[in-house]
């Protein structure tokens, strides 16, 4: 029997712990680093942890791979009165090819939730200074997108409207093959969050 989503996130979590109390050493970091300058500036024992992570991390997405263990976990968003459960991968783990059609799947609950709590608040693309939209432009994104993610704080909501591969999509790197549209909602300007 394979370990299960949160048992994985559980040991990721315990050995990122392992690794700030030093318990864990990558003897080749330096060599590794392909920046002498950086790699003496950082020391060590620094590249040690970071290589430390990124190797077991590795090693938990290859499980995940090998295993078909699911690399999401179910987000809660809270907003105007209203809830809503739905899937997102995990920032430690990978998405296997049944998450992203789980994150399809979620699109028009996603969608719907987003249309019913955001009328009555202003549309604004991230930027500074941020850009306004109008709904006509947010719906043609919405067409042309293949999953969505939502959160919010208690003044404003955020749309992620995705494509592409689920773990590198909120990347800049790996457009135009994978990216998010992010779309804010909020009553006037939004804050300086960087979502």
């Amino acid at each position: 029997m394979s370990y299960t989503t949160e048992e994985l996130i559980d040991i990721l979590d315990q050995e990122l712990r392992a690794v700030w109390r030093g318990e864990r050493l990558v003897l080749s970091s330096a060599e590794r680093l392909n920046h002498p300058v950086v790699a003496k500036a950082l020391g060590a024992e620094k590249l040690s942890k970071v290589f430390a992570v990124q190797d077991f991390r590795e090693q938990i997405h290859q499980y995940q791979r090998q295993y078909q263990v699911s690399g999401l976990v179910w987000h809660t968003c809270r907003f105007g009165g209203r809830s809503l459960r739905s899937p997102e991968v995990h920032p430690q783990l990978t998405a296997i090819p049944e998450d992203k059609q789980q994150l399809l799947q979620a699109k028009p609950t996603v969608i719907e939730f987003w249309r019913t709590v955001s009328p009555g608040l202003r549309l604004w693309r991230p930027g500074f200074p941020p850009e306004p939209v109008d709904r006509h432009q947010v719906e043609t994104l919405i067409a042309d997108t293949e999953w969505a993610e939502v959160d919010a704080t208690r003044s404003e909501l955020y749309l992620s409207l995705c494509w592409g591969n689920p773990k590198d999509c909120h990347r800049a790197w790996a457009r135009p093959d994978s990216g998010c549209e992010q779309i804010i909602a909020a009553i006037a300007e939004p804050s300086a969050i960087k979502i």
